[in-house]
């Protein structure tokens, strides 16, 4: 399915870059698209480093990455992008009226038979593609970051997705060498819920002074051998978006999902995590900086 099929990709941050390289990677001409064009050409530039790291590493061929790059274009025109394409993969922000408004803009200039489908890690598919002429196209796939390393695609079914639709989408996932599972939507679909609870239980422990956030992702890792710790897994995924995410689903499945009171706080003073330089630790040059995680009595 791939080669003649196109794939644009709504959205140039961290996801929607990672999947990019996905698709140009496995062969399908990419159009990456953002309404910021110097994201757009750090998107183009991320891929290519990805791509340059797989050669150095013997992972990649040089000729397999140079044929990726050629079929990556980059833009800020999405009208244009998406004219002939097959599948439509928007990752733009977590807010339901912009990915709302980003599909059903591109839903009515893709070919009919095209394939759209959402990056959320919570919202609801039924509601983001409300407005489509076709909601039985619509459906989620939601990857993971850094998406060159992670294998799983959650296959979201909202009310009027078709059994063709994930079917498709099923085969995209083959295609590009992810392992997919299909979830009949619900706040927070499987991984991004129970992420949710447990990065923010640890929160509360970090806030509780339990222990160091050093400790508290150490137990995590060599406990129950998990590669990252959920202190510093929220660093890498941006405390902003894991508080919407938390504020979604307190919203909709309740209490037990209130945000801790230290990720408001670390949102509203700008320490987000590693794109912002600092988050439970501090980056320099997008590395972790040794023994920086806060401490909970010093909070």
């Amino acid at each position: 399915m791939r080669g003649a099929q196109k794939v644009v990709v709504a959205g140039a941050g961290l996801m929607g870059t990672g999947i990019a390289h996905a698709f140009a990677s496995s062969g399908f001409d990419t159009a990456l698209c953002d309404i910021d064009a110097d994201a757009a050409e750090r998107a183009r530039a991320s891929v290519h480093n990805i791509l340059d790291d797989g050669v150095r590493l013997g992972k990649v061929d040089g000729d397999s990455a140079a044929a990726a790059k050629s079929r990556l274009t980059v833009g800020t025109d999405l009208a244009a992008a998406c004219q002939g394409a097959a599948l439509l993969v928007e990752t733009v922000s977590e807010k339901l009226n912009v990915k709302r408004a980003v599909i059903a803009q591109a839903e009515t200039i893709l070919p009919a038979d095209a394939l759209v489908a959402s990056n959320t890690s919570a919202l609801s598919i039924t509601e983001i593609g409300r407005d489509c002429r076709d909601p039985g196209k619509v459906l989620g796939m939601h990857f993971f970051n850094p998406v060159h390393k992670m294998k799983l695609v959650e296959l979201v079914r909202g009310l009027a997705t078709s059994d063709e639709a994930i079917a498709k989408a099923k085969d995209y996932c083959d295609a590009i060498g992810k392992t997919s599972i299909t979830v009949n939507e619900a706040p927070g679909l499987t991984t991004s819920r129970m992420s949710a609870m447990m990065g923010n239980e640890a929160m509360y422990m970090l806030q509780e002074g339990v222990a160091s956030a050093e400790d508290i992702d150490t137990a995590h890792r060599l406990g129950f051998n998990h590669p990252v710790g959920p202190l510093e897994l929220g660093d890498i995924t941006g405390w902003d978006t894991r508080l919407a995410v938390l504020r979604y689903l307190h919203q909709t499945l309740g209490d037990k999902f209130r945000p801790c009171p230290l990720i408001i706080k670390m949102v509203a003073a700008g320490r987000i995590g590693r794109k912002s330089g600092a988050g439970v630790y501090e980056y320099r040059d997008g590395a972790k900086v040794p023994g920086s995680g806060l401490r909970g009595n010093a909070l």
